[in-house]
């Protein structure tokens, strides 16, 4: 594929583009559904194409085709190089892109254990084991609905500025979803994932059965033991997973650079973050967001991104302070940086737009013992069942799944559904103590017109929130 990719992009200078750039995508995989231990039937996954994006006098077009020869990757030039000059006539200013340092490399993603060379029987045993171990606990749950998928993914990407990047990234995911019930009432673990950039290794060492398990056994404790939360300002310890949503939700879609200038507005929302936020407190000093796509075997993981340019860990939040946005070429000439690797295609047929991919609380000094201890009225939230935000990101609201009450510095019984409804710089500002372990949560981000669902993770570490309000459903 490299000489038709090259071609694209030689074709597009010769019709006088500015800067081209052609993507090669490749994916091929399987997925397998289970529904209350019957198999549901296997999915083949086998997609390519070629993806091209131009500027000329300062317009933008992109087009894209999956039938792989010169002549149709030529009709595919030519329509963006005329849907970039159409755009060039009607824009008030023209789109320039910063300056970046491009490499020639290739990188992987390893397999120990390659599932390709695994049957669909064996991969259907993977569900089996989750339908056996949740069925052992004795605890009815009479909707069992359970994912396999696996792809393999190929790029070769090429600009008119010297990149020349190519990468085959491995994807493997569990999914569940399991409805309790119990004593005549109902409760939910909707659309559980586990998920990993590499082998089928990674699926069974995380061991998603136990997840499953711990989940079924939560949710019949709730409905046999949960008790009304307290209502009014308590105190609020946040595990990873709810971290994670928070920081996705609250801080990652807002410092995406395009809805801040507003390209998003009419589509995915707009963002309370302005440029001139650079630099302003946005929490406490206990905070500290990561957004890094180069940690080894995440389910967003990538070191190039699909501009070309090189990844590394960006800090949307320091010590409370708002240090970085995410950006790729356009939006960083518009602050006059350099991209920090951040612009992300689903397909071959998608043009690379500014995402996230793996966010997270960073760590901090506390064991998780210690920031219970401290709180003499407040609840523990372990897991959410919903959560809403406005277009704006900045009024949110996130409903507790599996959650306890804290007394005196110990966790008790279960609570239901507490609500935490607040502001995203009252929700960082009060934070007064982070721990010291990480963890992980796999999602789909969605973003875009047409949309584009992105493998993300989203996590950190628990973290305490002071005197915020909570309050019953």
């Amino acid at each position: 594929m490299h000489e038709l990719v090259e071609f694209a992009v030689e074709k597009a200078l010769e019709l006088g583009a500015s800067y081209a750039e052609a993507r090669f995508e490749e994916k091929n995989g399987t997925s397998l559904a289970m529904k209350n231990g019957n198999p549901e039937g296997l999915s083949i996954i086998a997609e390519r194409g070629i993806g091209v994006r131009v500027l000329v006098d300062g317009g933008m077009g992109f087009a894209s085709t999956n039938v792989l020869t010169k002549e149709s990757v030529s009709e595919a030039v030519k329509k963006a190089v005329k849907l970039a000059k159409a755009a060039s006539k009607v824009r008030n200013e023209p789109i320039v892109f910063s300056e970046e340092d491009f490499h020639r490399v290739s990188y992987k993603v390893k397999m120990k254990k390659d599932f390709r060379d695994v049957s669909p029987e064996e991969k259907l045993e993977l569900l089996r084991k989750i339908e056996e171990d949740v069925k052992a606990t004795g605890v009815n749950v009479p909707m069992r609905y359970l994912g396999y998928s696996d792809q393999l993914w190929k790029k070769i990407f090429i600009n008119s500025e010297g990149a020349y990047v190519k990468s085959k990234i491995p994807r493997v995911s569990i999914t569940y979803n399991l409805v309790v019930f119990e004593n005549g009432q109902m409760e939910q673990a909707p659309f559980v994932q586990r998920a990993f950039s590499g082998g089928l290794e990674l699926i069974e060492k995380d061991e998603p059965w136990s997840w499953a398990v711990k989940d079924v056994q939560a949710l019949k404790k709730l409905i046999y033991e949960g008790q009304k939360p307290p209502e009014g300002k308590v105190d609020l310890v946040i595990s990873p997973e709810v971290a994670g949503i928070a920081v996705h939700e609250s801080v990652g879609h807002p410092y995406e650079a395009d809805r801040i200038f507003g390209r998003e507005a009419a589509q995915a929302g707009e963002s309370f973050v302005k440029p001139d936020m650079l630099g302003e407190r946005i929490g406490s000093e206990a905070v500290t967001v990561i957004e890094d796509p180069t940690i080894p075997n995440s389910w967003g993981f990538y070191l190039y991104d699909d501009e070309g340019v090189k990844a590394r860990p960006r800090y949307l939040i320091k010590d409370g302070i708002i240090t970085e946005f995410l950006t790729n070429r356009e939006y960083a000439a518009k602050l006059g940086q350099r991209s920090n690797a951040s612009a992300r295609a689903i397909n071959y047929n998608r043009e690379p737009i500014v995402r996230m991919a793996n966010t997270y609380l960073a760590p901090g000094d506390y064991s998780f013992e210690e920031l219970i201890e401290e709180v003499k009225l407040g609840v523990y939230m372990v897991s959410f069942n919903e959560w809403n935000i406005d277009d704006r990101r900045y009024q949110q609201r996130y409903i507790g799944r599996e959650a306890y009450l804290i007394e005196n510095g110990e966790i008790k019984h279960p609570v239901r559904r507490p609500i935490l409804e607040i502001t995203t710089r009252a929700l960082w500002s009060s934070v007064d103590a982070v721990g010291k372990e990480v963890e992980f949560f796999p999602g789909t981000c969605g973003k875009g017109e047409p949309g584009q669902g992105v493998p993300v993770w989203m996590g950190g570490a628990h973290a305490r929130l002071r005197d915020i309000p909570l309050r019953r459903p």
